[in-house]
């Protein structure tokens, strides 16, 4: 089997690496040779030891002999008008590009439906961690009720270190872009427009509807301060970036992305630096949880080349990947969910407040603060009850969200 791949950065030459190194037994997975016929990248590699590098995608597309094309472009242009010509051609393509399946997801898979022919994304979400296929194949015997986790290696590494060290956000964020987690304009990262992509293929898997991430709540970690932090650890909590998604109130599916305050009695609360975690609940499952490095090179390249495989043993038989087209009211604005939140207050004196946590600095802090853990809410009665504690001559210095309990 001939594969092209378009696109040799981090990715698409780790799935080269991969290929070479492990060609004996990815001929026993697959019954045949893979042999990569060309590369697709606008730079030069003269040292590489690969010698089919091109600079013309048409060089890709009118090659008969190859059967799949690995897409590690990133990006929508010209990401997606290359995958959608190479399956109207009739070549299986596999991608670890989030941002093209979250936004062109579901009309790239109708095409590749159309053709029988497959359209593989186990990279786009989770690096290594295998969580795309079993959404739509090992627990699709009962209805997923929430899917969230730690989507974002980059944010948790950076929150981590704040916990850990007791680094404030800007100097974690440094020490990550130092290792090589966070590009040089982190924004992606860090204000969680990644996760936002991520959580909304995964809404998609679970519940069989397509959400648009225009209309996903999305907040980064950009706010979370040192006080943050100490009231997280003595309340019992780890901060974490999450994202969420859940059949709401409404009957639609509400998506979200925040950071949040997680229980430290919950297994996502001990997860560190790069890796990440997701959980699936299901009235009949119960919950499920997947673990490791959410990025990377080679963990990101073997479940591409895994893709390859799966595609080379389904050459001609469609593997059933589906969600319905995006439709306004299938996607809830989460007007009735409920959450605990933690507030943080600054004021002389404490209120008596009713039916919440509360925890103080020390006295001899010199700090005029306070926060509560409140009772599940929505974010309009969270509005009203911190309007009604700001009346007693508190301000409000920020909140988050509680999940995990």
């Amino acid at each position: 089997m001939k594969i092209a791949i378009m696109g040799f950065g981090v990715v698409g030459s780790g799935v080269g690496e991969v290929v070479t190194k492990n060609q004996e037994m990815l001929i026993k997975k697959c019954g045949e040779p893979i042999e990569i016929a060309h590369i697709l990248d606008l730079r030069d590699f003269p040292d590489s030891e690969f010698k089919c590098f091109t600079k013309d995608f048409n060089d890709i597309l009118n090659d008969p002999e190859v059967g799949v094309v690995v897409e590690t472009m990133g990006g929508i242009n010209p990401a997606y008008q290359f995958s959608k010509s190479l399956l109207l051609a009739g070549k299986h393509v596999v991608t670890s590009n989030k941002e093209l399946v979250a936004a062109h997801g579901t009309e790239l898979l109708e095409i590749a439906r159309e053709r029988n022919i497959n359209y593989l994304f186990e990279a786009s979400v989770g690096g290594g961690i295998p969580i795309i296929r079993p959404l739509f194949s090992c627990l699709t015997a009962g209805e997923a009720t929430d899917v969230f986790g730690i989507l974002n290696g980059t944010t948790n590494y950076i929150l981590t270190q704040m916990f850990q060290k007791g680094e404030t956000f800007e100097n974690a964020l440094r020490a990550a872009q130092q290792k090589g987690y966070a590009e040089a304009d982190p924004t992606a990262d860090v204000e969680g427009h990644d996760t936002c992509r991520k959580i909304a293929i995964l809404s998609a898997l679970a519940f069989g509807d397509a959400v648009v991430t225009d209309r996903i709540k999305t907040e980064g970690i950009s706010k979370i301060t040192a006080e943050d932090v100490f009231y997280a650890e003595r309340l019992g909590y780890s901060i974490k970036l999450i994202g969420h998604a859940t059949r709401a109130v409404d009957g639609g599916i509400y998506a979200a992305v925040f950071p949040a305050f997680v229980p430290k009695t919950n297994p996502l609360a001990g997860i560190n630096d790069v890796f990440n975690g997701i959980i699936v609940k299901g009235d009949d499952l119960g919950e499920v949880m997947f673990y490791g490095r959410g990025a990377g090179k080679l963990p990101t390249a073997n479940a591409v080349v895994a893709d390859v495989v799966d595609a080379i043993k389904h050459k001609k038989v469609n593997i059933i990947i589906k969600w319905n087209e995006y439709k306004e009211e299938n996607q809830s604005e989460g007007a009735m969910q409920k959450y605990p939140y933690y507030v943080r207050f600054k004021g002389a004196t404490v209120p008596n407040i009713s039916g919440c946590r509360l925890v103080t600095f020390d006295e001899d802090a010199n700090k005029n603060e306070f926060a509560v853990i409140s009772e599940a809410m929505t974010e309009k009665e969270l509005d009203e009850f911190v309007k009604a504690v700001e009346f007693e001559g508190c301000e409000a210095l920020g909140k988050l969200r509680l999940i995990g309990e």
